[in-house]
């Protein structure tokens, strides 16, 4: 094999679209897959790939310092590209520390494990370090994030990937380590789990349960559709300039109540419901602490840079994300049952 690339998180959400393009896309890369499984992490995102003879799975923690170190001594990745972390904002409220213990200590695990194999001959090699818009903090009704916008985080979740963003800065400047950084806006799609807005209002909908909706709902996100987020990291893994930053968002922002009725509409179509069933069911909660009011990505670099763009338009990605969870109702029931019930009773009866 031409490249033995690490991807840690690769059951989970964003990171198993991403082993599959990579595995498939490229039979010449060894492509393993780091993940802990916690209840984000789902091997039945991964199965149709599980059997590829350029696959290796790999269960562990980055948080275990000893495990990551001889993981790296024994493979000697010429790549990472680093997607595991603790990703919502909502439970880093309610548990900080595992934010804190996950996405910046796991991250200096990695780093160091890579530094430690490669000071000798970094020639080739890279660290790509996956990060998110919230990093950036909050913007008025005007303006967008772009590479260069002074961090100012919000939140736990978003204070703890600033964090790992700023290390992979420093081991780049200090070590010398070739690496890359992307920030991306709000993704959705298949394999999400449903603690995140669209798939937990899918499920919600099918169910005909409440749909919370926090504050006054003129929260406003750009949001990505998925594989075309790990179209991005394709071309920035392979053409992004070291120790570069590159914006990901979607040129698509909406408003979550304005979201949530274009989700109510298409779901009534769907299930062959009344117009307007489905938007009875919205329910206001109270504001979540800290909530930014507004994101928006400026991906104007990515385009113009590595020719990237959007392949959907919200609409037509909303529409296969709904046909998608509403064909696999076995895998939402799977990752709904059990823990995940008290869980939403907590945060959100």
């Amino acid at each position: 094999m031409d490249k033995k690339i690490l991807i840690t998180g690769g059951a989970g959400f964003i990171g198993s679209h991403v082993v599959r393009l990579f595995i498939n896309k490229y039979p010449d890369y060894h492509i393993f897959n780091l993940d802990a499984l916690t209840y984000a992490g789902n091997m039945e995102n991964i199965k149709d790939i599980e059997d590829k003879s350029n696959y290796t799975f790999i269960k562990g923690d980055i948080k275990d310092i000893d495990f990551i170190n001889a993981l790296f001594q024994k493979y000697k990745f010429d790549a990472v590209i680093h997607l595991a972390a603790e990703s919502h904002v909502d439970r880093s409220i309610t548990h900080p520390n595992d934010f804190i213990e996950t996405n910046v200590l796991g991250t200096a695990n990695l780093l160091n494990a890579f530094r430690d194999i490669w000071k000798d001959n970094l020639e080739n090699k890279l660290f790509y370090h996956v990060s998110t818009d919230e990093v950036y903090g909050s913007l008025g009704k005007i303006g967008l994030f772009t590479e260069t916008t002074s961090y100012d985080p919000q939140s736990p979740y978003a204070a703890s990937k600033a964090a790992s963003d700023h290390l992979v800065r420093a081991y780049g400047n200090t070590y010398g380590i070739p690496f890359v950084i992307s920030n991306c806006s709000n993704n959705y799609g298949a394999n999400q789990f449903p603690e995140k807005l669209i798939p937990l209002f899918i499920n919600n909908i099918k169910n005909n349960k409440s749909l919370p909706v926090y504050g006054d709902g003129q929260y406003t996100r750009d949001w990505l559709f998925v594989e075309d987020h790990a179209i991005a990291i394709d071309e920035i893994f392979h053409k992004g300039k070291n120790t570069d930053t590159y914006n990901i968002g979607g040129f698509n922002e909406w408003t979550n109540l304005d979201l949530i009725h274009l989700l109510c509409k298409q779901m009534d179509k769907k299930l062959e419901r009344e117009e307007g069933t489905s938007a009875k069911l919205i329910t206001y909660v109270k504001d979540r602490a800290g909530h930014d009011r507004r994101y928006a990505i400026d991906a104007n670099k990515l385009n113009k840079e590595l020719g990237w763009k959007p392949s959907v338009t919200f609409e037509e990605g909303l529409s296969k994300t709904l046909d998608w969870y509403l064909e696999n109702e076995d895998w939402l029931k799977n990752v709904t049952s059990g823990t995940y019930q008290d869980y939403y009773k907590k945060m959100y009866d």
